[in-house]
């Protein structure tokens, strides 16, 4: 067998093992069940119309829903373009069932990435299992963050085409890398992408640096230039997605905001991005990001199950509750008590994994290292937020788009992805027959020494803490002094438990690398050792927090609303309208599910419906949800059961208005919806429609304008009116891409009243519709296909190529 056919037979059973390894942590798949994700629920109530529209509409896509904030596009609820050829590969490389793919793939990806670096299969194997058990990258795909998993899972993929482009292999480098960025976009999570992107900087001023150093500067510089076409490649794949993501993020919460003004009055302080309270809030606290270490340094989660072991158990069984509500108790614990509101799951990375790193930054040497530690503290110091603010500021106030992310704590994705790399060089350093085994053994023993003296630190310094929490007097107020007294024990003995639990891992994995130093141990025994202890401590901490018990019958999935009588009485009316449940307020997918809501559940919310909740809807401003043509609220009766009133005061779908009142700023816009009789008037910023030059309008009782059809991308509309009129129409205006049609002809529409639609329709009888037509979709399309192509030729012209070589060095 030659060296290619062998490395092959390496690599194939090499992804069946991960195959395996996926399925054995995900296996109630094989059982035909799923997990149960809380935000793919919301999910799926947010896209249910246009998931029905597709099942009736074979061949046509929304690209619109009226099912969520009164309307909104469809590009970041799973959209399908034309041409997305990235799309067909993603779902090919993601063979397995969910979430078993996402495992699969975080495995490959870092397999690949070692694999680049000319790490030797054993290791690359080894590294993969530490980096796809990180206890963050398994609880996201608990909780439904799929998209973040996705974006995380292909990060490797093009950190290796990078590393393969710099050790001048510039095709295969040029192939990974736009092959990899196209999968890494398609993936629909920029946060992810942008935050590998500030690792990718820190590369390349250490590769910059070594160029300058060792004058390889030309080979630098045309590396960068293949990496940036390769860059623009992948994207250029992804040109619809991209294009419609970025107008709707203007349009969103994400993009600038109009107004200058808070709902109190007072000024508002930024204006483009979100708000850096709202940025920060979920900022890593800096003893708390010793839990990387460390799983349940901080209590670990706000539902921490200890069972029968909890100290708060034993008292409430004392205090004569039955076992199974004690149990029921201790089974959702609220140990966390660092300073964030509160957290699903520790981000341990696995005490071996820290004690291989320390070695690291003593074995390693070069660029390599320098990269890898500049890109975990960076890494480390922004997932401080506010706790860190002098960077944390400066980053959201001069670096671009930082101000468009929330939770900066996510960040930590870097580190994750950076510690692995170097702990499993760190091994190959151990490995290399070349370093003295004198300098292999102390620098064994002084990262023995550090790593040991922090867990002892930990014990020391224990005391120190009082072990309370941000939300501990509401707990208080619940469960009384002493449970809270035993809440508090509970997270003293986890503390003093997991410390113990992460010193031995280290003194084990020490030991084997010792054993294997002193040659009492063979390489592949250590190497099989260390596997298998850093498995045993991830997946001993997944397990707390996702397991067995998440999963459920896919119908729990598919079908994860069920309905109320409630929702069967409001079917019963075959008009077209809004439900509102103040409940569910604006962050809530259940209306949406059964219903058109003016809610929803999604991380960038149209701005104008979020303006509206703030400023009115939250101030319980009924002419607001007239307007938008909310019909039904519902309410909760004593027992809590939710029943629905009708509205008597809605508009409908479109009503003719007397009077236009002109403002000048969106301020006055939205401020003047607080007394706005909104049935016979309506409220246009002037300046941004300044052709309206007519503002009263005579209005005859017996004018009407009703639906006739409706369809989520194509409302056709009847009127009838002795005069001309000004009509407004209860759907969200979308700058550019509905397009108003009367008697089939094209018309101008402006918006009125901060976020609705308005046309001037002549007298008489006409047909009016609106048809959704964005643009972004027929330009990206034809970039994405002519960008696709270009992929493919350059993928069979680089495979062609290698074989001519491989075959001329044979001849040779």
């Amino acid at each position: 067998m030659n060296r290619g056919t062998k490395a092959l037979f390496i690599h194939f059973f090499a992804l069946v093992f991960f195959v395996i390894a996926s399925l054995a942590y995900f296996y109630p798949v094989l059982q035909g069940k799923t997990i149960i994700q809380s935000d793919i629920i919301q999910y799926t109530g947010m896209a249910k119309e246009q998931n029905d529209f597709r099942k009736n509409t074979k061949e046509e896509e929304p690209y619109w829903t009226n099912s969520a904030f009164g309307g909104m596009p469809t590009y970041q609820l799973g959209a399908y373009y034309p041409h997305d050829y990235v799309k067909k590969l993603d779902r090919t490389i993601r063979f397995l069932p969910r979430p078993a793919d996402y495992l699969f793939l975080y495995f490959v990806g870092f397999y690949i990435l070692l694999c680049c670096l000319k790490v030797d299969y054993r290791l690359a194997i080894f590294g993969a299992l530490a980096f796809g058990f990180s206890t963050y990258l398994i609880i996201i795909l608990g909780v439904g963050h799929n998209a973040k998993a996705h974006a995380i899972g292909y990060l490797p993929f093009l950190l290796g085409g990078i590393i393969l482009t710099f050790r001048k292999k510039y095709i295969w480098g040029f192939i990974l890398t736009s092959l990899a960025m196209a999968l890494e976009i398609g993936a629909n999570h920029f946060q992810m992408t942008y935050y590998f992107m500030l690792l990718v900087l820190v590369l390349g001023v250490a590769y910059l640096v070594d160029a300058i150093k060792k004058k390889k500067l030309k080979h630098f510089f045309f590396s960068v230039g293949l990496l940036v076409g390769a860059v623009v490649l992948g994207i250029a794949a992804n040109a619809t997605s991209l294009m419609a993501t970025k107008e709707y993020a203007d349009w969103s919460t994400r993009g600038k905001s109009e107004l200058t003004i808070k709902p109190d009055g007072s000024s508002r302080e930024n204006l483009e991005g979100l708000d850096k309270e709202y940025i920060t809030q979920y900022s890593y606290g800096i003893f708390e990001s010793l839990n990387l270490f460390v799983p349940r340094l901080l209590g670990g989660s706000n539902n921490e199950d200890l069972g029968t072991s909890s100290k708060a158990y034993e008292y409430l069984t004392e205090q004569g509750l039955p076992r199974t509500k004690a149990l029921e108790f201790s089974s959702a614990l609220p140990l966390y008590w660092g300073n964030q509101p509160g957290v699903a799951a520790p981000a341990y990375i696995g005490a071996i994994i820290i004690f291989l790193f320390v070695l690291g930054l003593f074995l390693v040497k070069g660029r390599l290292k320098w990269w890898l530690l500049g890109g975990t503290l960076l890494s480390l110091f922004l997932s401080w937020g506010k706790n860190f603010g002098i960077l944390t500021d400066f980053m959201i106030d001069y670096f671009p788009l930082y101000n468009k992310f929330r939770a900066v704590s996510s960040i930590q994705v870097i580190l994750e992805l950076c510690a692995p790399i170097l702990a499993v060089m760190a091994l190959a350093q151990i490995f290399k027959p070349s370093i003295a085994k004198s300098k292999k053994l102390t620098a064994l023993k002084t990262s023995l020494i550090i790593v040991i003296g922090l867990g002892i630190t930990l014990f020391i310094i224990k005391s120190v803490f009082d072990f309370t929490g941000l939300n501990d007097n509401t707990y208080q107020k619940y469960f009384g002094d002493e449970v809270m007294t035993m809440i508090k024990r509970d997270r003293e003995a986890v503390y003093i438990n997991d410390t113990i639990r992460s010193l031995i891992y280290v003194l084990l994995a020490g030991l084997a690398i010792w054993l294997y130093l002193k040659g009492r141990l063979k390489q592949n025994i250590v190497i099989m050792t260390l596997s298998l202890l850093v498995v045993f401590d991830l997946v001993g901490v997944d397990l707390r927090y996702v397991n067995k018990k998440d999963f459920d019958r896919q119908k729990r999935m598919t079908q994860p609303f069920q309905q109320l009588p409630m929702d069967k009485q409001i079917a019963e009316d075959s008009g077209v309208f809004r439900v509102y449940d103040p409940s569910e307020g604006l962050n809530g997918a259940r209306t949406s599910y059964f219903h058109q809501s003016i809610g929803g559940y999604h991380a960038a919310k149209p701005a104008g419906m979020q303006d509206l909740f703030d400023f009115h809807i939250y101030r319980n401003n009924l002419r607001v949800l007239n307007m938008l043509n909310v019909k039904y609220i519902v309410q909760q009766d004593e027992e809590g059961r939710s029943y629905a009133i009708t509205n008597p005061e809605v508009n409908g779908n479109a009503w003719f208005i007397r009077r236009l009142i002109e403002v000048k700023s969106a301020d006055e816009e939205i401020m003047a919806l607080d007394s706005l009789d909104v049935l016979n008037e309506a409220v246009v910023n002037t300046s941004d429609f300044s052709q309206i030059n007519q503002f009263n309008f005579p209005k005859d009782s017996l004018a009407n304008i009703n639906l006739k059809e409706y369809k989520p991308n194509h409302l056709t509309y009847n009127t009838n009116n002795s005069n001309n009129g000004l009509a407004v129409f209860s759907e969200m205006y979308y700058p550019g891409d509905w397009k108003a049609y009367i008697d089939g002809k094209s018309v101008d529409h402006f918006k009125v009243n901060y976020v609705l639609r308005a046309l001037n329709i002549p007298k008489g009888n006409h047909t009016v519709e609106f048809k959704f037509e964005p643009k972004v979709i027929e330009t990206g399309g034809k970039i994405t296909l002519a960008s696709s192509i270009l992929m493919i030729i350059m993928i069979i012209g680089g495979g062609l190529y290698s074989i001519f070589r491989l075959r001329k060095k044979e001849e040779g």
